[in-house]
């Protein structure tokens, strides 16, 4: 069977290359319009002049893959990310490094709230995103904490017709998937307002029913817990906008959300019988301003507070430990429709920024952030809450030394002075360097990135119930993490064929890491409390180091356009060994050294009426590696999807995931490579109803002209 699958994997390859190599013949489109990018430096560049490197996922590519979710896109389209779904969120890892190093930006804001250390991406509306931005390597110079691993930017669509816009996207497919886009935009005059809502649902699925021998005390092979639980989530997004002047422009916005995760009780107590569902509650508002003046010059002023409360929600008659009316009770009785705070996390976040044309080509960009988290959670904190507290001030000045038609030098270095509550000052610069000579691109980048423990990592303690019960613990002896990176890249583009090959070496110094440490280390009245199969502590480890090459390669004709990305990582941490008083070095667990993935996809516009997409998608991963319990099997994931574009107000999407039905039927809790249910089908409906027209460009909106502008 692996032997079919490895030959209609190779006949799929060849049949891109053959494709593309017939395909030389196709007419360039040259009224393309270049894509600006502005995530690496914070100001806005060509893609292909950008000082940094950046990958960018643009909207025609997101359209033709059709993903269901921000995971499926990421890992679909570029070979540097890996997820794993669970109940608590989207474990992410970029270039071996996990959550915590990586910052999510939805246009350029902080995505918010975490769930044991994993981000909950249902937040994102993938039918929502214009583009994604892509920086590796640290970035805290400009972006401040979590930016060790690198950044993503969703830069979420804009509308800029007067009138109204109305449009609605309808996507159902295999185990119950939903989801549902509606977005209402209205521009009258100078006032802007787009209204979006999202709803994603899934029923789940169950790849095993066989728990893990290792982590019971008997084998289990009936089992209700589910791979991927049944699950539903709503969010509503309101933002106002409005232009007093062509070169000013004020906004105000803000969400609701809502999800619950619906756990099946089985019969094996310890092992599946479940008595509350996970539910969470966020909220957000936001507002702020932008104002351009001379050529080139802005000064904008960001203010945002966010909320992302987690609870337990109570299907069965339940006797545990918590806090009524703020007083602590033993063994208070819950029941069906009760529910328990479990934490509530709030954010407080205010940034000015100025960018300034200076004499010689310069550019100078300065700013400063404050930022307050509130976290409460009564029965796993101390005292009921914590707190953190940061500002920041940076500067960042690009010098392009040389700008001529053929060759150009580009100079950029910033540096960002951070001051915490609890941590202390601290400086993280940033130098990199880009320099064009015809079509040959060189890039080169200097980092350091700096992150303190979160109120979390300090103060929590909990039980999770995982075929026994694990407590885990803070610690507030923690100190801060720092990195360095460095990085180089090289793209080259002849015709319409374009290679990048990127080189890094990313090393961070007082890791943090939950690690298993002997009961002897822990409080004795949490041991006779709860009687843990297994105590977990937050602890630096003495260093870590990640490093690797990336290499994508593409080829863009009129109607195809072919390609794919490798990337190779290997990753080393010192960790003590308590019960040999050693320090032993140990991988970091998720790193996979081989990923890959290639596409091929075709359109054509058959008339004004309909035009035609088709593209393959091929995913293929090495064993994930781990320090407990085995290593993750090696996979490959074959995609097909078709898109039809009826008129400009008609779109249908429809595809199969997974074509060779894939599934790892692994005991629960040890499918490590991926959760995938094997073969999927999706259809998807859009439809866009436009009664505007475009604006003159007396009034259209300075602030969006940030955003990419490539026609579908």
């Amino acid at each position: 069977m692996m032997e079919k699958k490895s030959r209609l994997t190779a006949g799929l390859l060849a049949l891109c290359a053959v494709v593309a190599g017939r395909a030389q013949n196709d007419v360039w489109r040259t009224d393309s319009v270049q894509e600006v990018v502005v995530t690496g430096t914070g100001t806005q560049h060509l893609l292909k002049d950008a000082p940094v490197q950046t990958e960018v996922i643009s909207r025609r590519q997101l359209q033709q893959y059709a993903g269901r979710c921000i995971e499926d896109i990421l890992s679909g389209l570029t070979a540097s990310f890996d997820f794993s779904e669970n109940d608590m969120g989207s474990h992410l890892q970029m270039n071996g490094l996990g959550n915590a190093y990586v910052l999510i930006l939805i246009d350029g804001r902080r995505l918010h709230g975490d769930n044991g250390g994993e981000n909950d991406l249902s937040l994102i509306d993938p039918h929502n995103i214009e583009r994604i931005e892509i920086v590796k390597g640290a970035s805290s110079a400009l972006y401040g904490s979590d930016a060790i691993a690198g950044v993503i930017n969703i830069i979420t669509r804009k509308h800029t017709e007067q009138g109204l816009m109305v449009e609605n996207t309808s996507r159902v497919g295999s185990y119950g998937d939903i989801r549902q886009h509606n977005g209402i935009a209205v521009r009258y005059g100078r006032l802007t307002s787009y209204t979006n809502f999202q709803l994603q649902h899934s029923d789940g699925w169950q790849n095993t029913s066989e728990e893990n021998p290792s982590a019971t005390e008997y084998h289990i092979t009936d089992s209700q817990n589910k791979t991927v639980n049944r699950h539903t989530n709503w969010q509503l997004a309101e933002r106002l906008a409005f232009q007093p002047t062509a070169n000013t422009e004020l906004y105000a916005g803000g969400t609701i959300y809502w999800k619950r995760i619906y756990r099946p009780s089985g019969h094996h107590p310890g092992v599946d019988v479940k008595t509350y569902d996970l539910q969470y509650n966020n909220a957000s508002l936001s507002g702020g301003g932008k104002w351009q003046f001379g050529d080139g010059n802005a000064i904008t002023l960001d203010a945002d507070w966010k909320r992302h409360a987690y609870y337990y929600a109570y299907t069965d008659t339940t006797l545990t430990d918590g806090y009524v009316r703020g007083r602590f009770t033993n063994y208070f009785p819950y029941f069906p429709g009760d529910r328990e705070l479990q934490s509530e996390q709030q954010l407080t976040q205010v940034s000015l920024k100025g960018i300034f044309t200076l004499p010689y080509r310069q550019t100078l960009s300065a700013g400063f952030d404050y930022r307050y988290d509130w976290l409460k959670a009564p029965m796993r904190v101390k005292g009921g809450t914590a707190t953190d507290n940061t500002q920041a001030l940076y500067v960042q000045d690009e010098w392009r030394a040389i700008n001529g038609a053929s060759a150009s030098v580009c100079l950029t270095a910033g540096l960002r002075l951070t001051r915490n509550g609890g941590f202390g000052t601290r400086l993280t610069p940033k130098l990199s360097a880009s320099c064009q000579l015809g079509e040959l691109r060189l890039r080169a980048t200097w980092s350091q990135g700096y992150k303190t423990p979160t109120p979390k990592e300090l103060h929590y303690q909990y039980v999770r119930n995982m075929s026994g019960v694990y407590l885990y613990l803070g610690n507030t002896d923690l100190k801060a993490q720092a990195s360095n990176y460095l990085g180089m890249s090289a793209e080259y583009s002849i015709g319409r064929f374009t290679m990048t090959a990127s080189l890094y070496y990313n090393k961070v110094s007082d890791m943090i890491a939950l690690v298993t440490i002997p009961y002897s280390q822990a409080p004795g009245d949490l041991i006779v409390q709860y009687d843990p199969r297994r105590v977990r502590q937050y602890q630096n480890i003495e260093d870590a180091k990640t490093y690797g090459i990336d290499v994508t390669v593409r080829y863009q004709g009129r109607h195809l356009t072919a390609g794919g990305s490798y990337s190779y990582l290997d990753t080393h941490a010192n960790q003590y060994d308590s019960d040999h008083d050693m320090m032993q070095r140990v991988t970091i667990d998720g790193m996979a050294h081989h990923k890959a993935n290639v596409y091929v996809t075709w359109h054509h516009q058959f008339s004004k009426a309909y035009q035609l997409g088709i593209g393959a998608y091929g995913r293929m991963s090495s064993k994930r590696y781990y320090q407990m319990d085995g290593d993750g099997k090696g996979y490959q994931l074959w995609r097909l999807s078709t898109s039809h574009q009826i008129g400009k107000a008609l779109r249908i999407e429809a595809g199969m995931d997974n074509i060779f039905d894939y599934v790892d039927r692994a005991p629960h809790g040890l499918h490590l490579g991926t959760t995938t249910p094997g073969r999927t089908v999706f259809a998807s409906l859009t439809v866009r109803l436009n009664q505007g027209k475009k604006l003159s460009n007396k009034y259209k909106s300075n602030f969006n002209s940030q955003q990419n502008n490539e026609q579908d």
